[in-house]
């Protein structure tokens, strides 16, 4: 494997003191539009709308927009008035949506310091804070660049073959570099692989929002990645039918035991792959991991507006219904992977394979 660091040409967040800029997820692959958040409540609304998405860069977002806060209240409410109002905002940041953890370690991240602050002149305060927050992603990315090495390893060791062969990769969801502040959890793990060999990727196309189909695709295509696009219905039989080396996801939780919180439709791909002996892999830093979660049962899975399965291209500028009027739907965003059918969880520290309750105790125990 080469040693040089991994890159990639996708960049979805820019931050400076006072302004964090966001690459608008809904608009992509159509158009690169940034949008300029200038408070917690702007971040607030770039993570719920998914303009951001991902749960590492919605932690880094998280982040950023606690220092953005403490900026703006310091500028306009005075040393007097920034201790309840920014104790607000970081509960509304906090409840933003309520799957990924990562939300909630970059928020306490931020109270920590906001607390340790205190006494301090007003303005040093507000640049504690933005230093923490360029801290928390300085550590996402350094972790992602991390946890790749080590999921590309671990696939080379478990697939064997003779050295810079070529792979196959079904991923599902958008797992990369536009979700995350680093070259990604999964698609890191592929641009590591793809360092050393021939890769060609499968991308569920991840309905309703697409994030497969607009996102995976965009980004593994702006780095030169051989992606092709699979309807999600078709993934079961591609890994049936022998065309695919491994599958590797990211993940928005996982609890204590091993069981994996990730976009809905994972959960099947894992039965196919453990149906056809094809390795089921999770990549995701350690601030996705929950140890005071027990299980997948314990995990808050959040539940979008039914109206956004009925409609195509929901986050486009003219939805229009597939179906017909008066007909609900469901749409619970995520789905959960028992810790049975992962074959390894890939994090920043190393790799946990079952039993995993033992193996993530070991890897969040690690400095």
């Amino acid at each position: 494997m080469k040693t040089t660091p991994l890159g990639t040409r996708v960049v979805p967040i820019s931050a400076a003191p006072g302004r964090l800029r966001v690459l608008d997820q809904r608009r992509l692959p159509r158009e690169e539009v940034w949008i300029d958040c200038l408070s917690a409540d702007d971040a607030v609304e770039a993570i719920r709308s998914l303009a951001v998405r991902g749960a590492p860069l919605i932690g880094v977002a998280a982040a950023w927009g606690l220092a953005l806060e403490a900026r703006r209240l310091a500028e306009s409410a005075g040393k007097e008035g920034i201790e309840a109002a920014w104790s607000d905002a970081a509960s509304r940041v906090a409840a933003a949506r309520p799957t990924a953890v990562n939300l909630v370690v970059a928020v306490e991240r931020m109270r920590t310091a906001f607390r340790d602050s205190a006494g301090k002149a007003l303005f040093s305060r507000v640049s504690l804070l933005e230093a923490e927050a360029e801290r928390f992603e300085a550590e996402d990315r350094a972790a992602c660049e991390a946890m790749s090495r080590h999921g590309a390893q671990w696939l080379v060791e478990r697939l064997g073959g003779e050295a810079g062969a070529p792979v196959t990769i079904l991923t599902h969801c958008n797992a990369g570099a536009l979700a995350t502040a680093g070259v990604g959890t999964a698609l890191g793990v592929i641009r590591a692989l793809a360092a050393g060999r021939p890769v060609a990727v499968f991308a569920d196309e991840t309905r309703p929002f697409w994030q497969g189909a607009r996102l995976t695709a965009w980004e593994l295509a702006k780095d030169g990645i051989d992606v092709t696009i699979l309807p999600d219905v078709a993934a079961a039989s591609i890994i049936a039918s022998g065309r695919v080396s491994a599958a590797i996801v990211g993940a928005d939780r996982i609890a204590a035991n091993g069981d994996v919180a990730n976009k809905v439709g994972t959960y099947g791909v894992a039965l196919a792959c453990r149906a056809h002996g094809v390795p089921f892999v999770v990549a995701a830093p350690r601030t996705t991991l929950d140890p005071a979660c027990s299980s997948g049962a314990k995990i808050p899975i959040e539940w979008r507006d039914g109206a956004e399965v009925l409609l195509l291209d929901p986050s486009g500028e003219n939805p229009f219904s597939v179906a017909p009027a008066g007909v609900g739907a469901l749409y619970p965003a995520f789905d959960v992977t028992p810790a049975a059918l992962v074959d390894a969880i890939v994090t920043e520290a190393g790799v946990s394979v079952p039993p995993h309750a033992g193996g993530l105790a070991r890897l969040l125990a690690l400095p």
